[in-house]
């Protein structure tokens, strides 16, 4: 399975490399990548105290008292009492710490050199710049962002929404990790994805609301959204017709949408049969309850909808199609969809399925729905 690089990824990989690195080359004396930076800054700050040391690294006090411990255990720091306050200790090196220190020096200025070697000095400068203004965005709180988050937006879209000319918004993160999926960066949302700004969105939207008729929300998941019921009150208060697409998994959201109002289409992946669903979701153990509950509740036509599966050689069989079937029996709609392959599948390998295999998969699944469809694929294959 091929890997996706990402800053996160890369920072933990940095980390252990690190740590590595400062263990073997401090192994002799009894000291690891976990003590370094403190006995640098009780060098450096003689008679600092455990809450300054604590503060001037961002580490909560615990992981501070282990490390001290371990260098007060070793013989190179000594724990004093403060005459300022007694209710803390001030720490300062001993004698035998003098050579871990100097080579403790040798050891980060080493370890620099090795990491920029291949820098020119002016990349080495601008890193220096940029590392202290991550440090300095990485100890203020970060703010959590509880609107709707749109990852891609599609202006016009005449395939979308059926008999509607509409845009289409992409929401980011999923709870299924589907193989097949083409989105994978709606699912794992590396870091430098750009994230669409709400405003800008709703300000196109004004604008073109005497000319488009619908917006399609999809995903990831956008049920998993905090802020959809705002979000989708806004667009709903401007005049649009709103389709919603969905796994299913959020019954109780997707009714609370519907009978508020706020969504006009809803169209639900049936990924496949029942007792393949977990496979076909990427998650073991996951209970269909959910899912299930979804699927009962558009049969009973509280709203309009659509149910669609894209079709996998590798997780599909004729069997699949008549297990589907007899779940969705009597469904309005039922749409099949070829898998169509792409640098962002999840899972690398998964192949489409032949056009006769479609058209068989289509009268299996006739016998048991009031209309089923090839979506977009016979002019492709």
């Amino acid at each position: 399975m091929d890997k996706k690089e990402n800053f996160m990824s890369d920072n933990a990989l940095l980390y252990r490399a690190a740590i590595k690195y400062y263990d073997n080359r401090l192994k002799k004396y009894d000291i690891g990548y976990g003590q370094v930076v403190n006995l640098m800054m009780i060098h450096e700050h003689p008679g600092i105290t455990m809450k300054e040391l604590s503060s001037s690294g961002s580490v909560d006090k615990g992981t501070i008292t282990k490390s001290v411990s371990k260098l007060h255990d070793a013989g190179y720091i000594r724990i004093e009492e403060n005459n300022l306050d007694k209710r803390s200790k001030i720490l300062k090196t001993t004698p035998k710490a003098k050579d871990v220190i100097t080579e403790m020096y040798l050891a980060r200025k080493d370890w620099w050199s090795h990491l920029t070697s291949d820098l020119t000095l002016e990349e080495v400068d601008q890193l220096e710049k940029t590392m202290h203004l991550l440090v300095k965005k990485a100890i203020e709180e970060p703010t959590y962002q509880n609107h709707f988050r749109i990852f891609g937006f599609q202006k016009l879209t005449l395939l979308d929404y059926p008999g509607k000319m509409a845009c289409t918004l992409f929401t980011g993160g999923c709870n299924f990790k589907c193989p097949f999926c083409h989105n994978s960066d709606l699912v794992f949302l590396p870091e430098n994805m750009v994230e669409i700004e709400q405003e800008d969105v709703l300000e196109f939207l004004e604008k073109r609301k005497n000319i488009l008729e619908g917006v399609c929300i999809t995903g990831g998941e956008p049920l998993l959204q905090a802020g959809i019921v705002d979000f989708l009150r806004v667009i709903k208060d401007m005049g649009y017709s709103i389709k919603l697409d969905t796994n299913g998994s959020f019954p109780n959201k997707l009714k609370e949408l519907v009978e508020e109002g706020l969504v006009d289409y809803v169209a639900v992946d049936i990924k496949n049969a029942p007792k393949k669903y977990n496979k076909t979701i990427g998650l073991e153990g996951y209970r269909l309850d959910s899912i299930k509950t979804t699927v009962q509740y558009l049969l009973e036509n509280h709203v309009d909808y659509e149910f669609r599966t894209t079709i996998i050689k590798e997780f599909h069989t004729e069997n699949d199609m008549r297990l589907i079937g007899e779940w969705i029996k009597g469904a309005k709609r039922y749409y099949l969809q070829n898998f169509e392959d792409n640098e962002n599948v999840i899972q690398k390998g998964l192949h489409a399925c032949s056009l006769e295999t479609l058209q068989n998969y289509k009268k299996i699944l006739e016998e048991y729905v009031d209309e089923c469809e090839i979506r977009g694929i016979e002019e492709r294959i």
